[in-house]
């Protein structure tokens, strides 16, 4: 059941459930559960999510009564979740194991169970924490790099160096968690894209996540990243800048991983299996160039798209 059904079900029946605002767009069709508000570190750059909600841990209580609402709903047919807010990883051993417990035994259908973690987060949990919350049956952790270069990433207040990205991403691995790494295309503003893409192709060699999710920067009003832009100290790079950026970032990869253009605010949908679509990827890029170069149709569609992810 979509989320929209699911949620427009539960509104007609009156029922109280806490939905996240927010989720990756893979986990679309994923049910979604709250098991945190907002988030513990809340001072990204670029980011407007949780500007305005208080970070707090909901009871288990509370999730699980969550969670029996659910099946309820669904008959508990559901094979997909996703567990919001921020980083759930926040939450004790105990009480999130606890809680895992109860989704699977609400839904055995169960196939994948997903959450945000960051970095610094991994990086402070034991191996055997990790291995207990895996075995309890989260599978996969979205983990936000945004950029592989220490300069910007102490720019934008991400709260974690290139080493600490690699080190808590080596950790969820060990333990057999998926991992989804995200990268912010346009981060390093036009002046510092060749900076951007190659370090960030160093970070993502190291880690060789399952999954690498491109999106592009869309400076959003109330954000810091947003003053430098409307100051003059930040510049946006245009679409034949994040083109190029993208180009030099999968020229670089030496990864086994699946690469991801899965989000709106992208220009061209560059998705593939590296290494084996790697050529494929590139000559794609190459085409999108060349017809930037010239094509005023084409052109004025993708400034389009930027002026509107702006607005």
């Amino acid at each position: 059941m979509s989320n929209f059904r699911f949620g427009r079900r539960l509104a007609e029946a009156e029922e109280t459930y806490d939905f996240p605002p927010y989720r990756p767009p893979s986990e679309a069709d994923s049910l979604l559960l709250r098991v945190t508000r907002g988030c513990p570190w809340n001072r990204c750059a670029f980011c407007p999510m949780y500007k305005d909600v208080k970070f707090e841990k909901r009871p288990v209580e509370e999730v699980k009564r969550d969670i029996d609402t659910a099946r309820a709903f669904t008959g508990g047919n559901v094979e997909t979740v996703f567990i919001g807010d921020s980083d759930s990883l926040v939450v004790n051993t105990e009480a999130l194991c606890e809680i895992l417990g109860h989704l699977h035994g609400a839904f055995p259908s169960l196939a994948r169970v997903t959450s945000y973690a960051r970095a610094q987060t991994l990086r402070r949990r034991s191996l055997k924490s990790l291995e207990r919350i895996r075995e309890a049956g989260l599978t996969r952790l979205h983990v936000g790099l945004e950029t592989g270069s220490a300069r910007l990433l102490k720019r934008i207040e991400k709260g974690a160096s290139p080493e600490t990205m690699i080190s808590a991403c080596a950790k969820a691995k060990d333990v057999q968690f998926e991992v989804s790494v995200y990268v912010l295309l346009g981060i390093g503003g036009e002046a510092n894209w060749p900076e951007h893409a190659c370090d960030t192709a160093k970070v993502l060699n190291r880690i060789d996540p399952g999954f690498i999710r491109v999106r592009t920067l869309t400076p959003q009003p109330g954000t810091p990243v947003y003053q430098w832009w409307m100051e003059g100290s930040f510049q946006m790079p245009g679409p034949e800048t994040i083109l190029r950026e993208q180009r030099a970032l999968i020229k670089d990869l030496e990864v086994t991983s699946q690469y991801l253009s899965d989000h709106v605010s992208n220009y061209v949908p560059i998705n593939g299996n590296l290494p084996d679509d790697k050529a494929g990827m590139v000559s794609m890029i190459d085409e999108a160039l060349e017809k930037l170069s010239s094509d005023d149709s084409f052109k004025r569609d993708l400034d389009k798209m930027r002026y509107l992810q702006r607005l």
